[in-house]
């Protein structure tokens, strides 16, 4: 049952995920919105954060982690073209991913790896909440 439960609860939240996605007007989208996957680990004991961002600058990726969330945001920008369309079916333009923690993480240790358009990150989980000036932190994206 719990795993009918997850998979129905998955399905939801990509149904309204979707529904922002609506073109304004035809043929022309907002953003996009890179797939991300995450997972928690006992040895170290992190939480693992992967989105997948292929096309983006590095240097565009801003990710910020907060009171149990992680936000990562950034533009993948079309590229200019000395011709007409036959078909456009790759987003482009700005993103903004939301990734609730299920656990409080020590914001001081995490960190952002960018390597063949995945960005990995890493937050070590804490043992008590973390007080952060601000309640947010940013982390710096390495190029590997």
């Amino acid at each position: 049952m719990p795993r009918e439960f997850d998979k129905l609860h998955g399905e939801i939240e990509a149904l309204f995920s979707d529904l922002w996605q609506v073109p304004r007007f035809s043929g022309m989208r907002p953003g996009f919105r890179p797939n991300v996957d995450s997972f928690h680990t006992d040895d170290p004991h992190q939480l693992t954060v992967v989105i997948e961002l292929p096309g983006v600058d590095p240097a565009s990726i801003d990710v910020v982690v907060g009171e149990r969330a992680l936000v990562i945001s950034g533009d993948r920008p079309r590229p200019k073209i000395d011709g007409v369309y036959q078909q456009m079916e790759i987003d482009y333009g700005p993103f903004r991913r939301h990734v609730r923690l299920p656990e409080d993480v020590d914001p001081e240790g995490a960190r952002a790896e960018f390597d063949r358009g995945m960005v990995t990150i890493t937050l070590p989980v804490a043992d008590q909440a973390p007080v952060t000036i601000g309640g947010k932190i940013t982390v710096e994206v390495q190029r590997s």
